[in-house]
C-alpha cells in the first residue's frame, strides 16, 4: 500500500517561511509526477506544483515566484519551500504522486498564516 506522509506545517506570521516534507513509502522513482495541493475551508482543493520525472517543474500562478517544490531522491521525499507567506496561504496542503494510471495523497497538513 503506497502511503505518503506529509509534514512540517505550522503557524506563522505574514511574511515568514515554511519548509513542507512529503516522504513516500517504496521508491519515488516510481512514479511519474510529484505534486503538492492546498484546500482552503470552504474551497476547492488547488493545484499548487508539479516535479516530473523528466522535465521541468511547474507551478501556480498563485504561487510562482514564492514556493519551490525539489526533491530528495535518495530519501524518497519532495519538498515545498514557501517564501513569503499570506493570510490567503492558510490551507491544508496535500502531496500527490501519480504513477500506473494511479493517484496517491497523503492525509495533509495545516498551514496557518495569521498575524
Amino acid at each position: 500500500q503506497v502511503q505518503l506522509v506529509e509534514s512540517g506545517g505550522g503557524s506563522v506570521q505574514p511574511g515568514e517561511s515554511l519548509r513542507l516534507s512529503c516522504t513516500i513509502s517504496g521508491s519515488i522513482r516510481k512514479y511519474n509526477a510529484m505534486g503538492w495541493y492546498r484546500q482552503a475551508p470552504g474551497k476547492q482543493r488547488e493545484w499548487l506544483a508539479t516535479i516530473f520525472s523528466t522535465g521541468p517543474s511547474k507551478y501556480a500562478d498563485a504561487v510562482n515566484g514564492r514556493f519551490t517544490m525539489y526533491a530528495d531522491i535518495d530519501m524518497n521525499t519532495v519538498y515545498l519551500h514557501m517564501n513569503s507567506l499570506t493570510p490567503e496561504d492558510t490551507a491544508v496542503y496535500y502531496c500527490n504522486a501519480r504513477g500506473d494510471g494511479s493517484d496517491y495523497w497523503g492525509q495533509g497538513t495545516q498551514v496557518t498564516v495569521s498575524s
